[in-house]
């Protein structure tokens, strides 16, 4: 198929790809058959949506695609066992992950036991002092003063923590790789486990925790008891989704377009707080929750207190809010210090080591463990191969990994922790983390690359930049874009449709903050469009945007609304651009 405008090699590297012949077809046949406009066409099109399920796509209902509750095995045991300690007033206790997903499935579970004048203990494991997932100490300790044990977003990996918990119930509700054998407590509710149907693979744990309330409320409503407003609880869900990276699919697609219409309301505390401290002064999408709102949330597990984006979430007193939110904005300020710096020595060191194999990997001595798995996914981004950057302290790293679509990083780390060369290791298909002696450090890398390699890992070269169209800046209206925002929300496995501007002169252009571009552009008819390329001058696309010397580009991106005092304008994010030759 021939390069879209004859790009084969672009400023980032990359060969452009526009509609096939069959896409442009089958635009055609939905414009006939539903009457939508083109661009909503191609994006339909391109998520693989028949016409005769345009409409109920385009308007997902929770009611038309959450499933029973039940079709998860140990779902009825997890959903009668917290229903009764519930009922009896036991003593919960919520051990969770230190990230967005872990806080926002603890929050859930805190926010609605207040609504039913119950109370839980919060425990985050410190990322530096514990790692991740329940430890032993921490599980005896829980089970000496209380009766029921809630593991989210963790546990299900973690064997002996669970059986050290002598005295409590323990339920798992996870979400990442399960090995074949699970831990002996009262349920294990994954969507991962070995044994599942895989049909809700793809939910992230806050997922999962939402579906364990609904079966409850059911029961409850049997007894004639009314439980607590679920659909109120979405924003939690909504974010968790976004900032994991679960796939915008399916079930995912209803939580996060209902989460971001609860958001909008503006009725969860903590997360007004934290968007005011963020700059938000528009209605929430789903860019907000994982470029804004999910790195905040997410910087006190990185490099402080593990626990305060789960207080944020679930607390109910504004003022502890405020506080909660300019700490983490502070703390979020910090944490990118830290990984700009980490992430130019891992970046140096992984080009001397080579960058075509694989798997590129970097480790250092004193490395922040908060924030490898953000350089990982920078590396991965670059270089489009699984990415694994590890921090040590003394003899002990702590790694995290980021993968490709189509690789599966957490099964390939998961046996090499089963082969021995990892302390520990697991995760998901995209995202993995792990613990390695350093006298294993070589070996345990030049394993996993092997496995990644028999995955296709090493026959990767830089990803297409596959394009929906051309546009030209006249069409490129406020109007068009909210079109096309009907097919999101956008994210992981559903991304916007991009555009080509071709043949663009450069009216402007500046350089903003550290290594940002801003640039304005027009086709030479009168109509322009204002553009912002973020980190455009950690590559090549600043420099030569910037020195543009009048010649003229190919410019491709993907398109939103900018709102500024109010008023409205079109802005292109600017991801890759070519000279028009």
């Amino acid at each position: 198929m021939k390069a879209f405008l004859d790009v084969e090699c672009s400023a980032t590297g990359r060969r452009w790809v526009g509609p096939s012949i069959e896409d442009t077809r089958q635009c055609e046949a939905m414009e006939q058959a539903t009457g939508l406009p083109p661009a909503l066409c191609t994006t339909l099109v391109r998520r693989g949506v028949p016409p005769m399920e345009a409409d109920s796509f385009l308007e997902p209902k929770l009611r038309d695609l959450l499933p029973d509750p039940l079709t998860m095995l140990d779902m009825d045991p997890a959903a009668a066992r917290f229903e009764r300690a519930v009922e009896r007033n036991e003593r919960i206790a919520i051990f969770a992950d230190y990230d967005v997903d872990g806080g926002s499935s603890a929050a859930l579970l805190i926010v609605w036991l207040r609504q039913m004048g119950r109370k839980a203990t919060l425990y985050i494991p410190d990322r530096i002092d514990e790692g991740y997932g329940p430890n032993e100490p921490a599980m005896e300790a829980l089970a000496r003063d209380h009766d029921l044990i809630i593991c989210v977003d963790c546990g299900t990996l973690s064997h002996g923590p669970i059986a050290a918990a002598k005295g409590a119930d323990v339920i798992v509700l996870d979400h990442h790789l399960a090995d074949e054998t699970l831990p002996d407590c009262v349920a294990v509710v994954n969507p991962n486990r070995q044994d599942e149907s895989g049909t809700l693979s793809y939910l992230c744990a806050a997922g999962v925790v939402f579906m364990l309330l609904v079966d409850v409320n059911r029961r409850l409503r049997a007894k004639n008891v009314r439980g607590p407003d679920l659909m109120a609880l979405l924003d939690l869900v909504a974010l968790a989704t976004v900032a994991d990276v679960a796939p915008l699919i399916g079930l995912n697609r209803a939580f996060v377009r209902q989460g971001l219409s609860v958001m909008a309301k503006r009725e969860r505390i903590g997360l007004v707080a934290l968007a005011d401290v963020a700059g938000m002064d528009s209605a929430p999408t789903s860019y907000h929750l994982g470029f804004l709102l999910g790195p905040r949330v997410n910087a006190g597990g990185r490099i402080g207190a593990a626990d305060l984006g789960a207080r944020l979430l679930a607390t109910d007193d504004r003022f502890e809010a405020e506080k909660l939110a300019q700490q983490l904005n502070m703390l979020n300020r910090e944490r990118r210090e830290i990984e700009n710096a980490v992430r130019e020595e891992a970046t140096a060191q992984a080009e001397a080591r080579g960058l075509d194999g694989a798997l590129v990997w970097a480790a250092e001595d004193g490395w922040h463990p908060g924030v490898v798995g953000i350089v990982a996914a920078r590396i991965k981004e670059s270089t489009n191969r699984p990415a694994v950057v590890i921090g040590f302290e003394g003899d002990i790293g702590k790694g995290s990994g980021r993968s490709v679509t189509g690789i599966d990083l957490g099964a390939a780390i998961q046996r090499v922790a089963a082969e021995g060369l990892l302390m520990k290791g697991g995760g998901h298909k995209m995202a993995a983390g792990l613990t390695v002696h350093r006298d294993q450090l070589e070996p345990a890398m030049e394993r996993l690359a092997e496995l990644l390699a028999r995955q296709g890992a090493d026959r990767m070269g830089p990803a297409d930049l596959r394009l929906d169209g051309i546009l030209m800046p006249g069409a490129a209206t406020v109007e068009l874009i909210e079109q096309i925002e009907k097919a999101g929300p956008f994210g992981a496995s559903a991304s916007a449709p991009r555009f080509a501007f071709p043949d663009s002169t450069i009216l402007f252009a500046k350089k903003v903050g550290a290594n940002h571009l801003k640039i304005s552009f027009g086709d030479g008819l009168g109509a322009r469009i204002d553009a912002i390329a973020f980190g455009a001058y950690d590559g090549p696309i600043g420099p030569m945007l910037e020195g543009h010397k009048g010649a003229r580009f190919h410019l491709a991106g993907r398109l939103e609304i900018n709102i500024w005092q109010g008023r409205q304008s079109v802005q292109l994010r600017l991801e890759d651009a070519a000279p028009a030759s």
